[in-house]
């Protein structure tokens, strides 16, 4: 029982909506109600500038990074550490503090894999990157990412704690990107609205 309350804990860290409070702080707005609609480092970008969505980049990645380190060190079985992280993830797209509409996740499983094996981390986000430039549209690439993740570090023999991650938080990726499966992208990572507009 005592080892279920680090998945709790990534799943409290995780949900701490930062780009909200951060862009509401400085703007006096609700990130989710422009741009793309997520609370996200990216959206924090367009509304607040890049400085606060800088800021916001780290703590994500910090909410995926402090739980998973933790059950890391403390409880040391791998279920527990995969499911932390996975938590964190599901925190922070889903969050309890800001009624269940948070972000992608990406900034917040890459805390993660850092804790864990940080060439893990590295290996996702080429296949991420190399995904985008091929598929040309994030959403898509990252469902992907989060499928294959997992069977990539396996063929690297990289067969840790991060594999467990990959596989856990990867397939909650999947998901959460499937929703923005026929979203409208000029190209990587760009603005959603100016995109529309231009398709008008």
């Amino acid at each position: 029982m005592t080892n279920l309350i680090f998945p709790m804990l990534g799943y409290l860290f995780g949900s701490l909506p930062f780009s909200i409070w951060i862009t509401r702080f400085v703007k006096g707005v609700d990130v989710r109600d422009a741009g793309s609609g997520h609370a996200t480092t990216t959206n924090t970008i367009r509304q607040a500038g890049f400085g606060w969505g800088a800021l916001v980049l780290i703590l994500d990645i910090s909410k995926g990074y402090i739980p998973t380190r933790l059950a890391n060190n403390y409880a040391g079985e791998v279920w527990v550490v995969a499911l932390t992280a996975t938590f964190a993830v599901i925190g922070h797209i889903w969050p309890v503090f800001a009624n269940f509409r948070g972000g992608m996740g990406l900034a917040t499983v890459g805390g993660a894999f850092l804790a864990v094996n940080p060439l893990a981390f590295m290996i996702c986000v080429a296949i991420l990157i190399l995904l985008v430039l091929v598929i040309r549209h994030s959403a898509r690439a990252s469902v992907f990412t989060g499928i294959f993740g997992a069977p990539v570090l396996w063929i690297f023999n990289i067969r840790d704690d991060s594999f467990w991650v990959a596989l856990g938080a990867g397939l909650v990726i999947a998901v959460r990107f499937l929703i923005d499966w026929n979203r409208k992208y000029r190209e990587l990572w760009l603005d959603r609205e100016k995109a529309e507009k231009n398709s008008g």
